[in-house]
């Protein structure tokens, strides 16, 4: 027995092997004790761990008195009489481990199954087992509650059985069937009697409620838009009331202001495991050797080669993978990586992953970092100098939210001063046109034209379904000119980047009446299908345009990001392929959830474990 102050156990493991010895040990910290037992590791002991844990208690219970006068460093020099009870203890461990003798099995004599006749364990088809009715009924008695009486002996059960299965011999096959439904129906009316509680006072009225949304309006008076005008005319709808704080969403914004997209990282500093080469010695030949190998891997005493990068670049593909990064962009973004850090030397006290890391985040920022920015606003007031209104132009494929990301910029357009006309040239789809007009009801009742001299600021110019959509457009723009708005947004219906006929007309839509601003609006949730859909939409603007320099798309709106969380790729894979800038970002369904794009934000939910 030793005793001496040491650290407390690590991790629950209280054993230590050397060569053919095991130590096992016991830590008694209240008085700063260990109790070592030592055996042969090819032993295999199953009382170490009781011996041990009453040797500790027995010698804490036996000196108590003396450890708390004199302390544990007091005794070191003492003596202590433990010699016979450590032999009791070990016999008594030794004793307990001893294998028990195997218990007998019975016989067949002594087992509840030769106490059975054979008659009756005999069932009849379509006959339920007597002991489960009889169970079934002490179930139903403890319902009632009484007490369950004692089942009667063995003996006697298997007289019942098979006196019952002597009476059921002399019956015919239709006596015992009919014998049969009876003691159901008997049974099962007893048990409706016995289950049925009774009638609460106040019963519950019959029938479903209809139930009443909280944003809904139970009068269908309101809701009835049979007998309103269509095609055209906005003044003849109902207008219906709204919360203008849930169309606009956040009270404390600044009215105008187009805020960056922002997202809170993680500042805490994640451990990177230093990439060391095989020829460099080992951390187990020496303290030494180890330290001096680590620190070798450390400082920029060697240039980077592509087998060092491979691993980390691999692993950084398949991040960039997960998180919605086209597959064949990210390849092609680690292959520039890995030709730009070739060759160079490592900086001092900088690990290779944390080096293609950092030139990763740069490449990315520089990506979402295009040489031309569109700035709508001054584009806007420039062509107010000119007299003539900004046209910009919308197309995408179907659902991913033109429509409703066009009454966003309108509103942010008029919150900076500008009148906004809608041109309503997506003829196709069913309720198009009376989405939009609702979308500029509301827009007119969040700006009245009494808040803006008797101006109007926002309008609707639409011509119904199944119209020619460039001549629309066309006529919106004239009417917009003469009208003296200042910006003339063109809605077009959706489409599939495979569908020949209806990327024609968006060609000649867009050839046609020239717009200022061509936008193409992706959802944030896709992945692969980005660049698909990028590369097709310019290449049909490119083939269906008449003229020497075909016009193609000018900039992106991204829609849904408030749905992918930290998956940001599909920003990367639309401005890798286009080389165009992302304009305006949807962040939600108010009118206030539009932001700008954030380079080091995307890249910081990019680059998130």
């Amino acid at each position: 027995i030793l005793t001496a102050p040491l650290p407390q156990e690590r991790g629950g493991n209280n054993s230590f092997t050397h060569e053919a010895l095991t130590l096992k040990y016991k830590l008694d910290n209240q008085f700063e004790l260990v109790f070592v037992v030592g055996f042969q590791k090819i032993l295999t002991l199953t009382y170490v761990d009781k011996l041990i844990d009453d040797v500790h208690k027995e010698f804490r219970d036996k000196y108590r008195n003396e450890f708390q006068q004199k302390g544990a460093l007091g005794l070191l020099n003492g003596t202590f009489d433990f010699k016979d009870d450590f032999m009791r203890l070990l016999r008594d461990a030794e004793e307990s481990s001893k294998v028990r003798a195997p218990t007998v099995m019975k016989t067949f004599e002594q087992s509840l199954k030769s106490q059975k006749t054979v008659k009756c364990m005999i069932e009849t088809r379509g006959e339920k087992p007597k002991e489960k009715v009889k169970n079934k009924k002490n179930k139903g008695s403890k319902k009632d509650g009484t007490e369950a009486v004692a089942a009667p002996s063995k003996a006697s059960v298997g007289d019942k059985q098979l006196s019952a299965a002597g009476d059921k011999e002399e019956l015919t096959k239709d006596e015992i069937l009919q014998k049969n439904r009876e003691e159901f129906f008997r049974r099962h009316m007893k048990a409706g009697e016995k289950s049925r509680s009774p009638k609460p006072d106040a019963q519950k009225e019959k029938g479903k409620k209809p139930r009443v949304w909280d944003l809904g309006n139970s009068n269908a008076k309101v809701l009835d838009y049979s007998n309103s005008a269509t095609n055209g005319s906005a003044e003849a709808c109902p207008v219906e009331e709204f919360d203008p704080d849930m169309a606009l969403g956040d009270k404390n914004r600044e009215p105008g202001r187009l805020y960056d997209l922002e997202y809170e990282s993680d500042d805490e500093a994640e451990e990177e495991k230093v990439v060391q080469n095989p020829s460099k010695p080992s951390v187990k030949k020496g303290r030494l050797g180890g330290m001096f190998g680590m620190l070798k891997g450390l400082v920029g005493s060697k240039s980077l080669t592509r087998e060092d990068m491979d691993p980390v670049l691999e692993k950084m593909k398949d991040h960039l993978i997960a998180k919605n990064v086209a597959a064949e962009i990210a390849v092609q973004l680690c292959e520039s990586v890995a030709k730009k850090l070739e060759g160079k030397v490592m900086g001092t006290f900088t690990t290779v992953t944390s080096t293609v890391k950092q030139a990763l985040q740069e490449a990315l920022v520089q990506i979402l970092q295009p040489q031309r920015r569109v700035d709508v606003l001054r584009d806007v007031m420039d062509a107010q100098r000119h007299r003539r209104p900004y046209v910009v132009t919308f197309c995408g494929v179907n659902g991913v939210g033109k429509s409703t990301n066009l009454a966003k910029i309108s509103f942010w357009l008029i919150e900076n001063g500008f009148s906004v006309l809608i041109a309503a040239c997506d003829t196709f789809r069913a309720g198009a046109v009376e989405q939009l007009r609702t979308h500029t009801r509301r827009l007119n009742a969040l700006h009245p034209p009494e808040s803006h001299g008797g101006r109007t600021m926002v309008q609707l110019y639409e011509k119904g379904y199944g119209k020619d959509a460039a001549g629309i457009a066309m006529e919106a723009i004239s009417y917009a000119r003469n009208q003296g708005f200042d910006v003339v947004l063109v809605d077009t219906a959706g489409r599939m980047q495979d569908n020949a006929p209806l990327m024609t007309a968006l060609a000649k839509l867009i050839a046609v009446n020239a717009p200022d601003l061509v936008l193409f609006v992706g959802e944030a949730l896709v992945g692969n299908e980005a660049v698909d859909q990028l590369v097709k939409f310019n290449k049909a603007l490119a083939d269906h345009s008449m003229a020497q320099t075909p016009r193609l798309i000018d900039g992106i709106v991204l829609t849904k990001f408030d749905t992918i969380d930290d998956k940001v790729g599909a920003a990367i894979s639309m401005t890798y392929i286009t080389s165009k800038p992302i304009v305006f970002v949807g962040t939600g369904q108010t009118y206030c959830d539009l932001r700008s794009l954030n380079a080091k934000a995307v890249v910081a939910a990019l680059m998130k474990a």
